[in-house]
């Protein structure tokens, strides 16, 4: 496994609590103990743990052992663009269902999105993504036309769709993100299994190359009891991200992702 030792450790922490191995309030194995199954010395266990707590995974003040407290799993904003990737980084087995791929006229959304004209040709994408077999996300995906027609060569069901485009040369280079609460529509809810009108977490997302040009708006809907969202801000994070209002569509520029991080997945399933 790749990484550094507090992030191997955490890695195998993270697993086992998301497969019920550590289930919800049980203690987490000791430093010494986790020093002994790491032939490691008590600093990166000790990181690994502090990383835990700070992601809601593990409780326990100064003085008092750790104990479980959520199954919620973390993902670092570097890899908030690949479900699959941050899948595998945390241990878990992601899957997908594609549902839909078409080419079809930009709808009056997907042409605001992506400055097209209207009737331009985009590719649609309906999937499903699964964590461990588990339906979490209901993925709605649009392309536009020189990139999206890569897909038809492709098997969604394989593996991440960003990188096998990444793998043909398409540049993903910057991504905006808006996180907001909508209801389950009847395709949600058949697919999530969930019933119709159940709240859902939305994450809408712009992505463009590095020189601007739009490439992909996506639509992802993730089941709350599967998923939650963190944001980690540092204080050199520009002021605009840190203190700007929420708005109330689509930011119409990218933003580079260096400002903060970002977290996927809290609970039992990106």
């Amino acid at each position: 496994m790749d990484g550094s030792l507090h992030e191997r450790v955490a890695s195998d922490l993270r697993r086992r609590i998301s497969s019920g191995e550590l289930p919800l309030g049980s203690a987490v194995p000791s430093e010494s103990q986790l020093c002994e199954q790491w032939g490691a010395s008590r600093g990166p266990i000790r990181q690994a743990l502090a990383t835990l707590r700070a992601e809601g995974l593990i409780g326990g003040g100064r003085g008092k052992p750790p104990v479980v407290r959520s199954r919620t799993m973390p993902q670092p904003f570097e890899t908030f663009l690949s479900f699959s990737r941050w899948a595998a980084m945390t241990g878990r087995t992601p899957g997908q269902r594609t549902l839909e791929i078409a080419r079809r006229p930009a709808s009056p959304e997907a042409c605001d999105a992506l400055g097209l004209e209207e009737g331009e040709p985009v590719v649609q994408l309906l999937r499903l993504r699964l964590l461990d077999g588990v339906p979490a996300m209901v993925e709605r995906t649009t392309f536009t036309w020189p990139v999206g027609r890569l897909l038809f060569d492709f098997d969604c069901d394989s593996g991440s769709v960003f990188a096998y485009l990444s793998e043909r040369g398409v540049d993903l280079s910057t991504a905006r993100h808006v996180i907001d609460a909508i209801v389950a529509d009847e395709t949600d809810a058949e697919l999530l299994t969930v019933r119709a009108g159940a709240p859902l977490l939305r994450e809408r997302r712009r992505t463009a190359s590095a020189d601007g040009e739009p490439v992909e708006y996506s639509d992802d809907r993730y089941r709350p009891d599967i998923v939650s969202f963190t944001i980690d801000n540092s204080q050199q994070a520009h002021p605009a991200l840190l203190r700007s209002p929420a708005p109330s569509g689509l930011p119409a520029a990218p933003a580079r992702p260096r400002a903060g991080t970002a977290s996927h997945p809290r609970g039992a399933t990106p």
